[in-house]
């Protein structure tokens, strides 16, 4: 991993916004006595165990890169307590709502990432992670900046490497060009196989996934939307 003049983790650029509106008193509270709590603190070197991140030892460990009010990860937490979870978001709006929900439902298999998600990444083990979501990212339709989506095959290589033999990545989009190019990436990433065998699989959300708040937008201004399940292949 690149480092800078101090030893630690190299600072990237982060497209995007990092806050939209004023946060009202009750959502700077949960930043100000909370976030501290969850907040995941990356190691200046070496590997980072994210089974350790929390006060029980998970069954398994989920990420959700980009969880936006954090509603999808908190409602999967809910379901499943012996699953560690783990979010990245560097939008502050979004981590304060996520807060809210992690504390509305008292929810300790939670724990985020408030910066760029490719930190967390490359401080993690091999076969660290059962599940990947990265759901409704930015698509940047503007062909010059298609270099700022995420799912490039450099990621895609370091998020194989991170999934056990078996594990999972979901992909969802409601902008078919941006997912294209993200499936198109994806079946070039020879650890991954895609799992569609039907049009179906792929133009409904999985049985037992919640819906996200981005994703009730886009089905109420009637955008389809797409979804894209891949799976680590088993070690030869």
């Amino acid at each position: 991993m690149p480092e800078n003049a101090t030893g630690g983790p190299a600072r990237r650029r982060l497209y995007g916004r990092k806050q939209g509106h004023r946060l009202r008193p009750a959502r700077r509270a949960l930043l100000a006595d909370m976030l501290e709590r969850v907040r995941i603190v990356l190691p200046e070197a070496g590997a980072l165990d994210p089974a350790a991140l929390f006060p029980t030892p998970p069954r398994e460990v989920w990420l959700e890169i980009g969880f936006g009010s954090g509603e999808h990860m908190a409602e999967l937490a809910a379901a499943h307590p012996d699953v560690g979870f783990i979010g990245c978001e560097p939008f502050v709006n979004g981590v304060s709502a996520a807060l809210g929900e992690i504390a509305r439902r008292g929810l300790a298999n939670v724990r985020i990432l408030d910066d760029d998600a490719r930190l967390l990444l490359e401080r993690l083990p091999d076969g660290a992670l059962e599940r990947v979501y990265l759901l409704f990212p930015d698509p940047w339709p503007k062909k010059r900046h298609h270099r700022r989506r995420f799912l490039d095959a450099a990621n895609l290589r370091l998020i194989a490497r991170l999934l056990r033999p078996g594990g999972l990545l979901q992909v969802a989009t409601d902008h078919m060009e941006c997912g294209r190019w993200m499936l198109a990436n994806a079946l070039r990433e020879p650890a991954l196989e895609w799992l569609a065998e039907r049009a179906a699989d792929w133009k409904a959300r999985p049985a037992g996934e919640p819906a996200t708040r981005y994703e009730g937008k886009a089905l109420g201004r009637g955008s389809p939307c797409h979804y894209f399940r891949f799976r680590r292949r088993q070690v030869a």
